[in-house]
């Protein structure tokens, strides 16, 4: 019996258990046992260099396929791990026109021909006038990059929520950013957000086209976004919480540029070129913060053209219309808050208890009116009793200092009414440590 006929049936059970009774099935007073855990994406990546992920997730109708690889030859190998599943392919979503996640669109095609191919009608069109000679150029490199591209034979508005498989899937797509037009899938079932080259893990991304300041501005609005968000599917890396890959891809940039912007100085040795001599040392650093980070692309220069567009990109920029997203110092996050305490106050009025409970640190403490809750666990038991469904307003930050801050908040338990307090917060990198709620009064 193969995995969808198992859900067809566990789905049946199921609805004869609800019209039966609404206890359920259970001949005893024990509570019925917790659903299945949706099973996690499968995913293959291509070898290095410039390894890139497809990822297949199991839906009602079959699998839904997310990017097809660089080359058909990669496909034909994600081809044949996707066919062990036994499910049938129902669609295949493309997040971006970048040559490494179309160009296997023709081998996927081939092997599932009953599988509509979706992008957003951005995506569709940058692929199609491809203005920046993207696919030439991976012909040139790459004599398995296909002689002609396969595209979407269905499109759908930019940011509109798509039905795939079976599945619901909010959408987004940015523009100016890592590529030209970018799109994101989000499940809002299970928290899921496929993100493609937006925020990848321990990897160096592509900088070529110069628009990293674009990039970081999308960072913060896909953060946003997708405030519930709990594991992000990278198009090159591994997945990891979706907002520590967000915070890992803004720092990376903040760094990039932090760097090349003093060799492109007026005052600097080779005035708004990059000297020689600089490009050496902006690698040795990066190697130094970053080691063992493969390229996405299999380009042996990666480094040095990021270096030669990111100079370009600092040199033509009016330092006082830079947007705050761009410093080259890690920024608060939306309103002033740290970027894990902006995502606690979204997750208490999303009424997200995942993310709620994401925000802390696995060993975090919180304290409650001197009631003490230690481990992510505890905190995720004490949120659902008492926080979720509540309002939760941010009236002043009271104190702000690096890796803390105190805010002044009104709670309203239910969304009525409410009461002031002062909620404390600590924080270590993208995780809150510490946080001790405590009334105003």
């Amino acid at each position: 019996m193969n995995q969808r006929l198992r859900r067809l049936l566990a789905a049946s059970s199921a609805a004869a258990c609800a019209i039966a009774s609404v206890a359920g099935c259970s001949n005893d007073d024990r509570p019925a046992a917790p659903p299945a855990r949706e099973a996690e994406p499968g995913r293959f990546a291509s070898s290095n260099p410039g390894s890139v992920n497809t990822y297949w997730i199991q839906a009602p109708e079959g699998l839904v396929l997310i990017d097809t690889l660089r080359t058909p030859t990669d496909a034909r190998r994600a081809v044949a791990e996707i066919k062990k599943t036994g499910e049938p392919v129902a669609a295949i979503l493309l997040t971006h026109s970048h040559p490494d996640h179309v160009g296997g669109a023709a081998a996927f095609h081939e092997a599932f021909p009953q599988a509509p191919i979706y992008a957003s009608k951005a995506t569709d069109k940058t692929m199609r006038e491809d203005d920046r000679g993207f696919y030439p150029l991976a012909r040139s490199a790459n004599a398995d990059f296909p002689a002609k591209l396969t595209y979407a034979d269905r499109t759908f508005e930019d940011g509109a929520p798509l039905q795939a498989g079976g599945l619901r899937f909010e959408t987004a797509t940015f523009a100016h950013g890592e590529s030209d037009t970018a799109d994101v899938y989000y499940r809002p079932d299970t928290g899921d957000l496929f993100s493609g080259d937006l925020a990848t893990g321990k990897v160096t991304p592509a900088l070529i086209e110069g628009t990293s300041c674009g990039w970081l501005q999308i960072l913060d609005q896909l953060g946003r976004r997708f405030p519930g968000a709990g594991t992000m599917y990278p198009g090159h890396g591994t997945a990891g919480p979706a907002r520590a890959l967000i915070d890992e891809q803004r720092r990376y940039l903040q760094v990039f540029r932090g760097l090349v912007r003093p060799t492109v100085a007026p005052d600097s040795p080779e005035g708004r070129t990059v000297g020689p001599g600089e490009q050496k040392s902006i690698i040795a650093e990066l190697d130094r913060a970053y080691p063992g980070y493969p390229p996405v692309a299999d380009l042996p220069t990666i480094v040095q053209e990021n270096i030669k567009a990111v100079a370009r990109e600092l040199s033509a920029e009016d330092p006082a219309k830079t947007p705050a997203a761009c410093a080259d110092t890690p920024q608060e996050g939306t309103g002033g808050l740290l970027a894990p305490v902006n995502t606690y106050v979204s997750a208490v009025n999303g009424r997200n208890l995942d993310a709620l409970a994401g925000a802390f640190a696995a060993d975090a403490e919180l304290i409650d009116v001197g009631r003490r809750f230690k481990g992510r666990a505890a905190i995720r038991d004490w949120a659902r009793a008492e926080v979720i469904g509540g309002s939760l307003t941010v009236i002043r930050v009271a104190e702000n200092r690096p890796g803390h801050q105190r805010l002044l908040v009104r709670f309203a338990p239910g969304g009525q009414g409410g009461f002031d307090a002062y909620y404390a917060f600590t924080v270590d990198g993208s995780s809150i440590t510490k946080a001790e709620l405590t009334y105003a009064n």
